[in-house]
């Protein structure tokens, strides 16, 4: 054997010692090596966005790296779960996706859904509540029933716009108790709280949002809520009745967001950020949080979240197409 020969296999064997006692860096860094990005696909301030930041702050404690949270708004919450969707799957760009993306592709505004997405982890849930005003002569949920038969069109709800997810929870338990979807009128509004300020002032019969949303009104006691589309009893308001206790009915329906990324995420990544997710949801910072606005504390792993997304998709098609929203 020559010289360099010897060279070269005296180098092999130093190189494969340094390797074994760690002494030599892999030729990557564990993930995640730098920042990471968390979409939101509504805007700052509102319910959303303040879930999303309070997970990315639980995030860079766990991932040791910042989480910058990035709102991409517009198309009625297309653009930004487009961007989380299309983004690079490595693990450096996430997002908070709601409960809109199981509803969008129905209207036609995307071909995007659930699919398109890496899920991580469902971290909120607000189910879907039911309100008429102090002095109405509607006492629960089976009176409505009735007067909805009875007359239908007659009265008037409200709390979002044509097709929105509180819009959807109405029509649904309409359309579970065998009536049609529009034996309630939907006057549209731009949201829960005009929805809510009309109920007050007369000039709608019943709302339709989350607790959360009414809460300081029914503490007023300006609104009362008839009815929780829930399988558990709401945690700030325990006695409000649960429509399956009401009536039997079995359907809920909410708005929820979860942690996601794009399609195609490395499953190591995937189960690191899975762990984080869970780790974050656990806190006593979020935890606090969500008692704090009201909202509802639900969580499901990665596998979990992808069967809740996909029951998700397939009740909200099914309700639009019954009140003749879906194309």
């Amino acid at each position: 054997m020559n010289r360099r020969s010897i060279l070269r296999t005296a180098l092999a064997g130093a190189f494969a010692t340094a390797l074994t006692a760690g002494l030599v860096a892999p030729a990557h860094a564990a993930y995640p090596e730098r920042p990471i990005t968390m979409i939101v696909p509504w805007g700052a301030g509102g319910g959303t966005d303040a879930v999303a930041r309070f997970i990315a702050s639980e995030l860079e404690k766990d991932l040791k790296q910042p989480v910058n949270v990035v709102n991409r708004t517009g198309g009625s919450g297309v653009v930004g779960h487009t961007a989380i969707s299309s983004a690079a799957p490595d693990g450096y760009t996430l997002g908070l996706i709601t409960v809109e993306i199981a509803m969008m592709k129905h209207v036609g505004l995307t071909t995007l859904g659930p699919d398109g997405f890496t899920p991580i982890g469902l971290v909120n849930y607000d189910p879907t509540a039911l309100f008429v005003g102090a002095d109405s002569k509607i006492q629960n949920v089976k009176q409505l029933l009735e007067a909805a038969k009875a007359n239908p069109g007659k009265l008037k709800a409200s709390g979002t716009g044509q097709g929105g997810i509180w819009h959807l929870g109405l029509a649904g338990m309409l359309v579970n108790a065998k009536l049609p979807g529009n034996a309630v009128g939907w006057v549209p509004s731009q949201g829960a709280a005009p929805g809510l300020q009309d109920l007050v002032a007369g000039g709608i019969d019943l709302a339709a949002c989350s607790l959360p949303e009414a809460r300081s009104l029914v503490e007023a006691g300006k609104v009362r809520p008839i009815v929780l589309m829930s399988p558990e009893p709401d945690g700030v308001f325990p006695k409000v009745p649960l429509l399956k206790n009401e009536t039997g009915s079995a359907w809920t329906t909410g708005a929820w967001r979860g942690v996601a990324g794009p399609k195609g995420l490395p499953a190591d990544v995937t189960a690191q950020l899975e762990a984080a997710v869970k780790k974050a949801y656990d806190s006593k910072a979020y935890q606090d949080f969500l008692k704090s606005r009201g909202f509802g504390a639900q969580y499901e792993d990665a596998k979990g979240f992808a069967a809740f997304m996909a029951k998700e998709d397939k009740s909200k098609g099914e309700v639009m197409k019954a009140v003749g929203l879906a194309k």
